[in-house]
């Protein structure tokens, strides 16, 4: 949540207003537990569900309140043209930070943006059967505070 907070003076009183804006995550969330590589569980995670995650080029970037950037992530990115799904897959500890710091012990996440098709328990099973997964759990977004800092 975003508070905002606005002075006006009137007839020598001053006023406030508080404007409070609620965030909202815009995507589904799947924590993996894997001590295999990023490109082993990415070709388990295409073979199995049949996408073509490709690793970015790019990092992906947390950033504070002050667009300084507080930790980068290598991610694999798809987009489903068919149903018009993005996936993305990013490691959640790199040099020491977390893309998700509440859920530390979770080494990937695999996020799913635009999602009216899929269901993800359906999705969890199928990620639970490939070999270079240990765990994965279905997490709601809004549970974790740091959710909020997650933009695509």
């Amino acid at each position: 949540m975003v508070n905002l907070v606005a002075h006006s003076k009137s007839m020598g009183k001053q006023k406030r207003h508080l404007l409070s804006l609620e965030t909202s995550v815009d995507f589904e969330l799947i924590g993996i537990c894997s001590h295999h590589s990023d490109y082993r569980l990415t070709w388990g995670l295409n073979q199995e569900l049949r996408l073509q995650l490709a690793k970015s080029d790019e990092l992906f970037a947390i950033t504070n309140k002050k667009g300084q950037i507080v930790s980068e992530h290598s991610y694999y990115f798809w987009f489903d043209p068919e149903n018009q799904i993005e996936f993305y897959l990013i490691k959640n500890k790199n040099e020491g930070k977390f893309l998700i710091p509440e859920r530390n012990q979770i080494d990937y996440f695999l996020f799913v943006r635009d999602n009216v098709t899929l269901e993800m328990e359906d999705v969890l099973e199928e990620i639970k059967k490939i070999n270079s997964v240990m765990a994965a759990y279905l997490f709601e977004p809004e549970s974790l505070p740091s959710a909020e800092q997650i933009i695509f």
